[in-house]
């Protein structure tokens, strides 16, 4: 398995945010060829020595390998989500890749 995991930093309006990020970007980055499983975070994100984090939201997006992930981030569907980030990720967004082992 491999994922991406999409870190949202705060944004400027975080209802605004919310409101866009399901309604309009959670279905169109459904639609990404080879997407087998997308999670997200609810509720404020934490560090585990108690402090605020510096994330809004945390997406997780999974593949079944790395290979799956780099011909889905090359579709039409995974450039729109792509482009998409810009329309409400005012706060900016870290995005990484992983390949997933169960241990």
């Amino acid at each position: 398995m491999a994922n991406i995991y999409a870190m949202y930093k705060h944004p400027a309006d975080a209802a605004a945010f919310d409101r866009y990020y399901y309604g309009v970007h959670v279905p169109m980055a459904k639609k990404i060829p080879g997407l087998e499983a997308y999670q997200v975070t609810r509720g404020t994100i934490a560090t585990v020595g108690g402090g605020s984090a510096p994330y809004h939201l945390i997406a997780t997006l999974t593949f079944s390998s790395l290979a799956a992930i780099n011909a889905a981030l090359v579709s039409p569907q995974g450039q729109a989500v792509a482009a998409d980030l810009g329309n409400f990720a005012t706060g900016g967004v870290d995005l990484y890749i992983a390949e997933t082992a169960t241990i």
